[in-house]
């Protein structure tokens, strides 16, 4: 393991202005948003959307440091043939690969998952090096519940964090960047505070681990939720507590060697993930970059636009330029509310 060429790539991924595009959407979710806009799933119409978005030269050259990649995108080629990792290199960008194989029930724990795909992840890890990937993703899953046995139990919990720490070693030994995304779902009807503790658990378990397993936290990207209510709880609240708490959360359990923190959006509104990454630049004396890694809040706008019909592609990439900018604002808390309106 290089750790100093491993550093280099984690502080360009968190380069100032810049955040991640996560186009690793698996051919289930991406068929979802596809059917939302009216378009077949044809792995043709897939590569021809993601061409549309790597092609999108003022989002991709000012504004994305990074592209998440799922496995049938990496070995795709343009429709001129240009593989589509050489395009996302050529904008300046970096190409990345999801490598986790989703999610199984964890036995003798209701409710509750453990992410798979660890048994041949250091073959795998070589053949994405070698066709450019420089970082990987994996994403552990961890719900909020109540009832007479309250979820996340510990066992789930732990053996999320013990994977996560395993593919993050397996990453830095093939000379590839992990992030790290323990993500806490925000379905559910908990308050914030709850989301605040059970995260806090959840981020202090994953760093033992990470320890434990020799990860080198210089060489590695976090990709947390942030601490917000449920979608279903009657406690909403203000941009500026989410943004106090998530800081605090955050200074309380992620290490300083951490290169940068990107934040995913998780089912936020496009606006809510631009304001709430925002509010927590503007409170500042952060020991790590804070930036977003977001999928469907920077990809829904362009996806609309688009709506699969080739004379839409420039409407779609002007919607994608425009999201990628007011993330780009939000990460040295410059965006406005305001800005969204000039561009509407």
């Amino acid at each position: 393991m290089n750790l100093a060429d491993l550093n280099k790539v984690a502080l360009a991924m968190v380069a100032p202005g810049k955040g991640i595009l996560a186009a690793d959407e698996s051919t289930g979710t991406i068929k979802k948003r596809f059917d939302a806009i009216n378009v077949v799933s044809t792995e043709e119409n897939r590569r021809d959307y993601r061409e549309m978005l790597f092609r999108s030269s003022e989002a991709m050259s000012r504004y994305i440091s990074g592209v998440i990649l799922y496995d049938e995108t990496i070995w795709q080629n343009a429709k001129d043939g240009t593989p589509l990792v050489k395009l996302i290199e050529q904008a300046g960008a970096i190409p990345g690969i999801k490598v986790d194989e989703g999610t199984q029930a964890l036995p003798e724990c209701p409710g509750e998952l453990v992410t798979v795909g660890l048994d041949k992840l250091a073959d795998r890890l070589k053949k994405y090096y070698e066709r450019g990937a420089r970082f990987a993703k994996w994403r552990a899953v961890i719900d909020i519940g109540g009832g007479a046995r309250p979820i996340p139990s510990m066992t789930a919990i732990h053996v999320n964090a013990h994977a996560l720490a395993r593919y993050a070693a397996l990453c830095q030994a093939a000379q590839i960047v992990p992030i790290v995304e323990p993500e806490v779902l925000m379905d559910g009807d908990h308050d914030i505070d709850r989301c605040y503790e059970v995260t806090q658990r959840v981020l202090n378990k994953t760093f033992q681990e990470l320890r434990i397993q020799r990860v080198a936290l210089e060489g590695m990207i976090l990709k947390p939720n942030m601490a917000v209510p449920g979608k279903k709880s009657s406690k909403q609240v203000s941009v500026e507590e989410v943004a106090e708490k998530t800081v605090r959360m955050l200074k309380a359990c992620v290490p300083a060697a951490v290169p940068g923190i990107a934040f995913l959006s998780g089912g936020q509104s496009d606006e809510e993930a631009t304001a709430h990454l925002d509010a927590m630049n503007r409170i500042g004396g952060l020991p790590w970059r804070l930036t977003f890694s977001y999928g469907r809040a920077l990809q829904a706008a362009p996806q609309k636009a688009w709506s699969g019909k080739a004379e839409n592609v420039a409407a779609g990439q002007r919607a994608f330029a425009h999201r990628a900018r007011m993330n780009s604002l939000a990460t040295s808390g410059e965006w406005k509310a305001d800005l969204e309106r000039k561009a509407a």
